[in-house]
């Protein structure tokens, strides 16, 4: 009978012992943001994000510029159809670090690669911009451009 529960609690003892193994091995425990499939997995098709973003300003109306390397070779990269342009604002006596939330302004169809928005006094602003390719693949966004009006 001794001999039988040495073998029955060695046998639990290996089991709970593998079982720690099992789930604490595979994962590392670090999680990344959801990544969207790519189309055929290959991620050379995703167009990339506008660069060099810069903005000209003529009394309040406000034009955005940027470039777009995926321009560059429509042939064998990823086709852009055009750029999607986003906004945020914060009140200038707003609180300093206080969230906010960009809004899509509208999309640009190529060959544009610019923006033009009237700007209201007293606000705080931010855009960034965004590459459309075919099949509703999108880029990541540019750098956030941030505009105070003097």
């Amino acid at each position: 009978m001794n001999r039988i529960f040495q073998h029955l609690l060695l046998s639990l003892f290996l089991v709970l012992l593998g079982a720690g193994i099992l789930f604490t091995a595979p994962g590392c425990g670090k999680k990344g943001p959801p990544v969207p499939p790519t189309k055929g997995g290959d991620s050379d098709e995703i167009p990339a994000a506008p660069t060099d973003l810069k903005y000209t300003l003529k009394g309040r109306d406000l034009t955005l510029t940027w470039t777009c390397v995926s321009l560059q070779d429509q042939e064998h990269g990823p086709k852009v159809e055009g750029f999607e342009v986003f906004m945020a604002t914060k009140p200038l006596d707003g609180c300093q670090g206080c969230p906010f939330k960009f809004k899509s302004l509208g999309v640009v169809s190529i060959p544009r690669k610019s923006f033009i928005y009237t700007l209201d006094q007293d606000l705080h602003y931010y855009f960034r911009v965004r590459t459309l390719g075919h099949d509703d693949i999108k880029s990541k966004v540019s750098e956030t451009l941030y505009i105070e009006l003097p």
